[in-house]
C-alpha cells in the first residue's frame, strides 16, 4: 500500500492552480527583487557541502508556501521514513529501498528501522570492509597499470562520473577505463592500447546475465587468453551475486550486493570498486560520509529548509504549472563531465513513467528532460537557445569555488561566467533591435561546492537522488523501478535471432523491410 497520496489529489492542489493563474505565472523576478531587499536570504540555503541559491526562479514566498503545503498533503515526510527505515516502498517488486543504508555509519540505528536493518547494515559494512582491502591491495599492486570497468546503465555511468569527478584525488601509475557499449569499436579501441599481464578487468552486473555487460565480458576474456595473458582469477573481478556465473568464466574474486539496492543508486556498493582502487579507502569512506550528511539533512530539515525537499517542489512547480519539458545541467568544472549523463539516468529512468503506484493514468506530467553540457563549453553551443529561444528552459549551474589546479587566471573566469549566465537569464536586455533583445525573467538555479572532494561529491550525489524521490512521492509514482527498459531487450532478442536465419514472419512492414536491409538481402 502506498504511503503517499497523489498530488493531484490533495486540498492544496487546486489552491495551487489557481494562485498560478493570477499570481504565479505573472511573476518577474526583476521585480520580486525590487519588492523584497531579503529574496536572495530566503531563498538560499547552506546543506552538507552544498550552497543553493534558489532566489532566480519563478517562485515567491506565497509559492513556496503553498508547494509546502502540498508536502504535507501528500505524505513526504512519512514516505521518506518508511524508505530510510527499510519498508517494502518499491511496491511492484515487493523490495525496500536502501541505497542509503550503504552510506550509514556501523552500527547506527534509526528511528523506524526495521528489525532487518540491523543484519542489513552488518552485512554492508563486512562487504565494505573486504572491497576496501582489495582496492587498496590493487592500488599497491605496481604491475597493474589500467583498470577497465565492464557495466551498463547504473554499473557504468555512477562510478564512471564518480572516478572521472575525483581524478585529482587518483593513484599515481594507474589509468581507468569504462565501456558500457555493445557496439564492439569502443572494447576493440580500448584493448590496442592495453597488455594483459597489466590489466584488471571489473565485472559489474548484479545478475551477470546483462546482454551487454556479459557480451564484452567474454570478448575481454577471449582477447586477455589470445594474447598470452594468464591467471584469469588475478586479472578479472566480478562485482555480481551471482558467484556460481562468474566462476563458470573462471572469475574468483567477488564482490556482491543487494536485491534493495538499485541500479542507478549502486554507487555506493560494490559497484563503487573502480572509485575504491582511484582514491582509496579512505577517499571512498568520505564519499560514503558526505552521502550521509546529506541522507541526515534530508531525514532532520524541516521541509522549509530541506534543500532535497525545496528542489523536488520547484520542479513539480515547473513541469506542472509552468510546463516546462526539460532541465538543463551546467556544471561549471571540467571534472564534472559525465555528471549530466548520470543524472539523465538518475532522474528519467527513476521517473519518466506515466502510471501512477496504483497503475492508473496519470493525468500530468512526471519527469523532465535532462541535458547539458559543462560550461563554458555549452555556452558556446546551446546557451543561445535558453537566453533567446522561444521555450523557456530551466537551466541547473553547479560550480566549485576552489580549483584543484595551480593555472593562474582560470578559476576567476569560470566562476565569472557561471554567475554571469545567471544573471543573464533573469535580467535579460532590452533593444530596438530584435536580435540583440534579450527578454530575461529566465530561471536559473545555482549549486555551489567549496571544493571538489571525495566528501562533497557524495552530499552532491544524494541531494539529486533524494529530489528525485521527492519528485516521485509528490507525483505517486514509484521511483525505483524500470519496466520499461525491458521492453526493448526482449525484442532485441528476438531480432538477433532472426538477422541470423532471416525470418521476418510477423514482423511490421518498416521492422522487416529494415532487417532484410541490416541483413544484406536487398
Amino acid at each position: 500500500m502506498s504511503m503517499t497520496i497523489r498530488c493531484d489529489q490533495t486540498p492544496t492542489w487546486p489552491l495551487l492552480e489557481a494562485h498560478f493563474a493570477i499570481q504565479g505565472r505573472h511573476l518577474d523576478m526583476r521585480r520580486a527583487f525590487e519588492r523584497d531587499a531579503g529574496r536572495f536570504a530566503h531563498f538560499s540555503q547552506s546543506a552538507p557541502h552544498v550552497f543553493a541559491d534558489l532566489s532566480k526562479n519563478l517562485w515567491d514566498q506565497d509559492t513556496e508556501t503553498l508547494l509546502l503545503e502540498l508536502a504535507r498533503d501528500c505524505g513526504v515526510e512519512r514516505h521518506r521514513d518508511a524508505m530510510l527505515g527499510g519498508q517494502a516502498i518499491n511496491t511492484t517488486e515487493d523490495r525496500a529501498v536502501l541505497h542509503t543504508l550503504l552510506r550509514r555509519p556501523a552500527g547506527l540505528r534509526l528511528p523506524g528501522d526495521v528489525p532487518e536493518n540491523a543484519q542489513r547494515l552488518a552485512d554492508v559494512h563486512a562487504t565494505l570492509d573486504a572491497m576496501l582491502a582489495y582496492a587498496e591491495q590493487v592500488r599497491a599492486d605496481a604491475a597493474i597499470t589500467d583498470v577497465v570497468n565492464i557495466g551498463i546503465g547504473g554499473s557504468d555511468l555512477g562510478p564512471h562520473m564518480a572516478v572521472r569527478a575525483l581524478a585529482q584525488f587518483h593513484v599515481p601509475g594507474k589509468r581507468f577505463h569504462f565501456v558500457s557499449n555493445v557496439d564492439g569499436h569502443e572494447l576493440s579501441d580500448l584493448l590496442q592500447g592495453l597488455r594483459p599481464a597489466n590489466t584488471l578487468f571489473l565485472v559489474a552486473s548484479k545478475t551477470f546475465t546483462t546482454t551487454e555487460t556479459m557480451t564484452n565480458a567474454r570478448s575481454a576474456l577471449a582477447w586477455f587468453s589470445g594474447r598470452g595473458g594468464r591467471d584469469v582469477g588475478r586479472h578479472f573481478v566480478a562485482l555480481t551475486t551471482n558467484i556460481g556465473a562468474a566462476a563458470d568464466l573462471g572469475i574468483t574474486t567477488t564482490f556482491g550486493f543487494w536485491d534493495w539496492v538499485g541500479g542507478r543508486y549502486s554507487l555506493w556498493s560494490a559497484i563503487g570498486l573502480p572509485v575504491a582502487i582511484a582514491v582509496g579507502a579512505q577517499g571512498f569512506r568520505d564519499l560514503l560520509a558526505g552521502g550521509h550528511a546529506m541522507d541526515e539533512h534530508f531525514r532532520t530539515a524541516p521541509l522549509a529548509r530541506n534543500l532535497p525537499v525545496r528542489l523536488g517542489l520547484l520542479d513539480v512547480w515547473y513541469r506542472n504549472f509552468h510546463g516546462f519539458t526539460s532541465r538543463c545541467i551546467a556544471p561549471y568544472h571540467a571534472a564534472l563531465g559525465r555528471y549530466s549523463a548520470y543524472l539523465q539516468q538518475l532522474e528519467m529512468e527513476s521517473n519518466g513513467k506515466r502510471v501512477d503506484h496504483q497503475g492508473r493514468v496519470l493525468p500530468y506530467a512526471t519527469s523532465p528532460v535532462l541535458w547539458g553540457e559543462p560550461g563554458t563549453n555549452g555556452q558556446h553551443a546551446f546557451f543561445q537557445m535558453l537566453h533567446q529561444g522561444r521555450d523557456v528552459l530551466p537551466l541547473e549551474i553547479v560550480a566549485v569555488r576552489q580549483a584543484s589546479h595551480g593555472l593562474a587566471g582560470h578559476q576567476p573566469k569560470v566562476l565569472a561566467n557561471a554567475l554571469a549566465q545567471t544573471q543573464a537569464l533573469m535580467v535579460g536586455k532590452s533593444g530596438a533591435d530584435g536580435h540583440r533583445h534579450f527578454p530575461g525573467n529566465r530561471p536559473s538555479t545555482f549549486l555551489l561546492l567549496e571544493s571538489l572532494t571525495p566528501a562533497s561529491l557524495g552530499a552532491l550525489i544524494a541531494l539529486q537522488e533524494h529530489r528525485v524521490f521527492v519528485d516521485g512521492s509528490l507525483w505517486g509514482i514509484n521511483s525505483f523501478d524500470q519496466w520499461g527498459v525491458e521492453l526493448g531487450k526482449v525484442l532485441a532478442r528476438d531480432l538477433e535471432a532472426r538477422l541470423e536465419s532471416g525470418d521476418v514472419a510477423g514482423l511490421d512492414g518498416s521492422t522487416a523491410g529494415l532487417l532484410d536491409r541490416l541483413r544484406g538481402a536487398v
